[in-house]
């Protein structure tokens, strides 16, 4: 017998539209799901269980907003007034907002009903997530083992059916990763493309929001939804973009798939690539290959990333707005960013920048000839939980980067990329690569996903399903 949480999001959207189903039905199935399984899983750091049942009984017909009815959480980044936003921080451990951000209010406008806030690391700085006072967010699929980050929570809440699709954002990796980690799609959408969480007005232009979904036809559905929900603040080519959910329903004509295994850290850092990664992307290019795209070997040599991106990224955590006292509520990692980012001269960071941005050009330029490129999404398998190291934050960086090195080149870039799972492993647990598409490419790397995704056919569920 089919379940509500078995329908994908777009189903689920329809028959709240067509009355079918009533959002306080949906609603309530998901927060069952949540308080049976949740605490294993450790997704969700606050549940709204009568706010969200209040909330999703006051929805009056018409249907009106793309998100209808339909059952969200916000990252715990997010703010949402009168719901404790802690930013995965023991600094913030009794913060409730008096005003909800932009991203939850145009949630609410567009019919959402968000059943609470899901897990993050500290100040979202880390590609896993453990935090120093909430439990360790897990993979459904292994609970010995982390489910990544920095949208940990939103991932996991995903892959074990206790939400339908979920909003994250990614910084360095940060839908991507926890959605390779726990085999859902995840897709960042290219600087400027969303109207909330652009990255235009990010540090570097770093961090950008996106959706994370079990299928890509539900990613391209969360994000055209995303894309609607206000106007956008910048001169940008952004609002004539073309949808994405006919991008993934329609297959693309033929194009030109560049693959690398490359990663940027190469030259800085010892990364292997485990043996199912490697699989995983030939597997990927078999199929693209077979499907009739011009699939080949992509010459990407880049060099000087690795001195460039640490100083960005200890940059962006100077910014964090935290007094001494506070500093010493947070963990040594995140201590150890704050304080070398603000020992940072102005022309370190100012050459970084510089750095950062031809990068960005040469990348781009290294990518032309080529409508996506194809990489492995993890350079290794899932983490076990506490593998991280919580001390030595250098150790701790090194850590992350050989664990996701092809991640966050593509944020400096400013480039669009979607993570997709194609296989799975010896054990059952899905295996994901990541296409990288052009400025604006958003629609092409949906595409072959989908085509990758039809390719695979269906996955098993994780066992607690």
């Amino acid at each position: 017998m089919t379940a509500l949480h078995d329908l994908d999001a777009r189903t689920q959207a329809a028959s709240l539209r067509s009355g079918e189903l009533l959002p306080h039905e949906l609603a309530a199935h998901y927060l069952e799901r949540i308080a049976r399984i949740g605490p294993a899983i450790g997704a969700f750091v606050e549940v709204t269980r009568d706010a969200a049942l209040a909330r999703a009984r006051g929805l009056t017909r018409p249907a009106t907003g793309p998100l209808w009815g339909l059952p969200l959480a916000d990252k715990d980044l997010v703010a949402r007034a009168g719901v404790p936003t802690r930013y995965g921080s023991r600094a913030f451990r009794d913060h409730v907002p008096l005003r909800s951000d932009e991203l939850a209010a145009a949630l609410d406008e567009a019919g959402a009903v968000s059943l609470g806030k899901t897990a993050t690391p500290e100040f979202g700085l880390t590609g896993y997530t453990e935090t120093a006072f909430t439990p360790p967010t897990r993979d459904p699929w292994d609970l010995g083992h982390g489910a990544g980050g920095s949208s940990g929570g939103a991932a996991a809440a995903v892959a074990a059916g206790l939400l339908p699709v979920a909003p994250g954002s990614d910084g360095g990796g940060s839908i991507r990763i926890p959605a390779a980690t726990v085999g859902i799609v995840g897709l960042k959408p290219a600087r400027g493309r969303m109207p909330i969480g652009s990255g235009v007005d990010s540090f570097a232009g770093l961090a950008v929001s996106g959706p994370l979904a079990r299928t890509v036809a539900d990613a391209a559905f969360l994000a055209d939804a995303m894309r609607q929900l206000r106007p956008y603040p910048h001169a940008l080519t952004a609002p004539h973009a073309r949808e994405l959910l006919p991008a993934a329903l329609d297959p693309a004509p033929a194009l030109r798939v560049g693959v690398t295994t490359v990663s940027p850290w190469d030259d800085a850092e010892d990364i292997v690539l485990d043996p199912t990664a490697r699989a995983a992307v030939d597997l990927a290019a078999g199929m693209l290959d077979r499907s009739g795209h011009a699939v080949d070997a992509l010459d990407w040599r880049p060099h000087g990333y690795a001195a460039m991106f640490h100083v960005v990224w200890r940059a962006s955590a100077a910014r964090l707005p935290l007094t001494e006292e506070q500093l010493g509520l947070v963990e040594p990692v995140t201590a150890w960013l704050v304080r070398e980012g603000r020992a940072l001269s102005a022309t370190r960071v100012l050459d970084a920048l510089a750095a950062a941005n031809a990068f960005e050009r040469e990348t781009i330029a290294a990518f032309g000839g080529s409508d996506a490129v194809l990489t492995p999404a993890l350079a290794q398998t899932p983490r076990p939980v506490g593998w991280f190291d919580a001390e030595d934050a250098e150790r701790n960086f090194a850590q992350q980067v050989r664990y996701a090195p092809y991640s966050s080149f593509v944020n400096v870039a400013g480039l669009p990329a979607i993570t997709v799972p194609v296989t799975t492993d010896a054990g059952g647990h899905p295996v994901s690569v990541q296409l990288v598409g052009r400025p604006g490419g958003e629609a092409a790397i949906v595409s072959l996903a989908a085509q990758l995704e039809s390719a695979r056919g269906p996955l098993p569920h994780p066992p607690l399903w």
